[in-house]
């Protein structure tokens, strides 16, 4: 599903990767943890092509993404990928429905389409009596699903996850934990996620362990 080789990364002097290489299987869970510092948020932005690496290649779901054009890569990333932060970034003047119907927008959905997958979704995740809340009108935990739905929209290829847990109590971290292992063994769901969390880590298929900017264990 994705295949990332030899990625390095600086920002000026400072070496942020050194050769990164990576391959994440189909419905496969990735983890990658490590110290602040280590390299795992750059690598994640580059994996999700938020940002781009200074040299190596990446391939996803069999397209080499150093080959396609700005415009042919945000096409990309809206239809084939998914984001989940730490912090839910929900519009708060749009409802729970609004705001998973946005990617499908973007993508040229119509709304009765987008708005019928987006209430599939939050019934998925035990929200359907929340369609019409207002992110300030909802939990931690409800406001970090409706987040985990909007990334699901599209259909995804791979979800890239940044410390998603991470703003949440122990009992909501670990059903959006329990929901990530849902979506796989439902669906097949790739993910890659960026975590501090050993529950997370320790749920996952394998977890990857970076260092000065290297990946230093696989297993």
């Amino acid at each position: 599903m994705l295949k990332a080789t030899s990625i390095h990364k600086s920002y000026g002097q400072l070496q942020i990767l050194k050769g990164v290489d990576l391959e994440v299987q189909k419905g496969e869970i990735v983890t990658i943890v490590g110290a602040s510092g280590a390299g795992k948020s750059s690598l994640l932005n580059i994996l999700g092509t938020l940002d781009k690496a200074d040299s190596g290649t990446l391939t996803i779901n069999g397209i080499e993404l150093n080959k396609l054009n700005n415009k042919q890569l945000s096409d990309f990333r809206n239809r084939q990928i998914g984001f989940i932060f730490q912090f839910h970034h929900l519009l708060v003047e749009f409802s729970a429905l609004e705001n998973v119907c946005i990617p499908a927008f973007i993508a040229g959905k119509s709304k009765s389409d987008a708005e019928k997958r987006a209430a599939e979704l939050l019934d998925l995740l035990g929200l359907k009596d929340r369609l019409h809340h207002k992110p300030n009108q909802l939990s931690g935990g409800e406001q970090q699903r409706v987040a985990v739905a909007r990334a699901l929209i599209n259909n995804p290829a791979l979800i890239f996850a940044d410390e998603p847990s991470g703003n949440l109590d122990s009992v909501n971290a670990l059903e959006l934990h329990e929901l990530f292992i849902k979506l796989k063994n439902d669906f097949r769901q790739t993910f890659v996620i960026v975590t501090h969390n050993e529950d997370l880590a320790n749920l996952s298929d394998r977890t990857v362990t970076m260092k000065d900017g290297l990946i230093v264990n696989a297993h």
